[in-house]
Formats: structure tokens, sequence, C-alpha cells
């Protein structure tokens, strides 16, 4: 996906042309990948332009650099202000918003004391499309928890999906499907795996997976709606003997998986539990139902 990037982006604080350079060749973020990045999502709603949970984003960067003992300096409610001062900058409102905590120039790898924040934003409307996945197995596997941490988002991580996209594409797919060092269902390139079985769902627990922020949501609403949701080791044969699938994520949001390889699931997604939430997390960013309501 090409993107229109912001004129004005967002560096330490303050806000300059997009022209201006960043992020030094020899920092070791790009060296070796030791950076820690969010992805927000605004929208458009009858109350202005929102930043559906913004607070969690950030506070979940902060945690992401803690967990790689990278330097954060930053309040989390100040960030919030300025990711909507981004997108006031740059006219913005259906849009998605990444802010990324780079390294200072290093060619060790030893962590250096400073790091630095930048934020970009550009308009964003809909990552798939409307149209259902076909997935495949990757041949890649999730990266094993005891090499890497696994449950925030660190730049260097990311080289496993760009692999498994790259390679599900060429095959002919939308997405991959990544399993873990066990032989688990873990989760796709970006998003988190739901299945229906007999009116119920179920989702990889934690532990080999990133757990997500929509991946809460869509929990949150499946209690209200009285649904049971199960958290387990999911084997592939059980994903491919589901009744429906879908994929969740702040990118993705909530998008309807069509086949896992050759196998077609048989309820029409449209039919399925996985709809419903769809239709519920749509209101809700879209601030037309607030969780302190519908909860």
């Amino acid at each position: 996906m090409k993107i229109s990037q912001s004129k004005i982006i967002y560096l330490n604080g303050s806000f300059i042309n997009d022209t201006e350079n960043i992020i030094d060749f020899k920092s070791q973020t790009t060296q070796y990948g030791y950076g820690a990045f969010e992805g927000l999502r605004s929208y458009t709603t009858s109350n202005g332009t929102k930043i559906f949970k913004a607070k969690e984003h950030f506070e979940r960067l902060k945690k992401s650099c803690e967990k790689i003992n990278l330097d954060f300096d930053w309040d989390v409610t100040t960030l919030i202000k300025d990711a909507y001062q981004l997108l006031e900058e740059n006219n913005l409102k259906n849009a998605y918003i990444r802010p990324l905590v780079f390294a200072n120039e290093g060619m060790d790898m030893v962590s250096d004391a400073k790091s630095h924040l930048v934020m970009i934003a550009w308009e964003w409307n809909s990552f798939y499309g409307d149209d259902l996945l076909k997935t495949c197995v990757s041949s890649y596997e999730k990266p094993n928890p005891n090499s890497t941490p696994i449950d925030v988002k660190i730049t260097g991580n990311y080289l496993n999906s760009v692999l498994a996209i790259n390679e599900a594409k060429i095959r002919g797919f939308d997405e991959a499907i990544l399993l873990d060092m066990n032989g688990f269902v873990a989760e796709s390139t970006s998003a988190n795996v739901f299945i229906e079985k007999a009116g119920k769902l179920y989702t990889p627990q934690k532990g080999n997976i990133m757990a997500g922020i929509t991946r809460n949501s869509v929990v949150q609403i499946a209690n209200q709606l009285d649904i049971e949701v199960i958290e387990k080791n999911i084997s592939l044969e059980e994903f491919k003997a589901a009744d429906a699938a879908f994929l969740c994520g702040t990118a993705v949001e909530i998008i309807g998986i069509k086949s896992i390889d050759e196998t077609i699931f048989q309820l029409l997604f449209q039919d399925s539990i996985g709809a419903s939430i769809q239709r519920v997390y749509k209101s809700l960013v879209l601030d037309k139902l607030s969780f302190e309501v519908f909860i």
C-alpha cells in the first residue's frame, strides 16, 4: 500500500516539514531494528475527529520501549494532544497515525541513553477494502518469545511479517496465518485471529501472540453480547474446521476470512458472530456508541 504522508510531521515535541532529515542511517534503529512503534486510527464522527483508544496505544508504546530498554521520556497525555494537533496541521480526519521511537546514532549494539520520537500521519479509509480474505498458512513461524519480546510492537520483529505477507502475495493469497513454535495458530502478519465454532468464539491464548488492543475490544464486545470467548491453543485442524473466522487490529479493524489454504469457511460471514462484532465495533470507533454506555 502506497501512502500519501503528511507534509508536517512531529519530532520530539516540534512540528517540522517532512523534507527534513530525521533518522541517521547509522542509528541502531535503521541498522538493527532497535526501535518501537504504534499505529492509531482517527475517524470522522458527529463529535468531530476522534482517535480511537489513543491512551491505550501511547501507553503500549511506552511499555514497548521499557521492554527493550529504549529511553521513553514523553508524557502520554501530551502525546495524545500532539497527535490531534498533527492531524490538524495536515487537515486529516480519517487517518492512520504512526509514532516511532528511534535510537541515536550508534554502530555498536549497546542501547543509547537517548532516543527520539517521530509521528507521521496519512489519510486512510480501509486497509483491505470490503472483500473477505483468502489466507494461507505461512512457512514462517511467529518468533519464539524466548528470543525476542513479542507482546509489544518492536520494529525488528516485523521482518517476520514482511517475509510472510510477501510469500502469501506471491502465492496468490491476501494474507498469511502464522503458527507458533509449537504448531498452534498465532496470528496474521499484522492482526489477531478469532474463529467461530458452534456459537462460540475462540482465539489464541496469550504467551505466543501479540495480544492487541482491538483484540481486547472484541472480547469486551462479545462479553456484552453474551457470546462466550475461549482463549486456548488452536491447532491448524481446529482452525480449518471452524464455521467462520476473522482478523482484528487497529489497521485492519474487523475483517472476515473467506478461506485458509484450500478450505472455505461454510458460514457466510454476514451471518457470523464476527459480522455482529464488526457492526458494533464500527459504531464504537465512529463515536455512535461508547464503551461506557455499551458496557
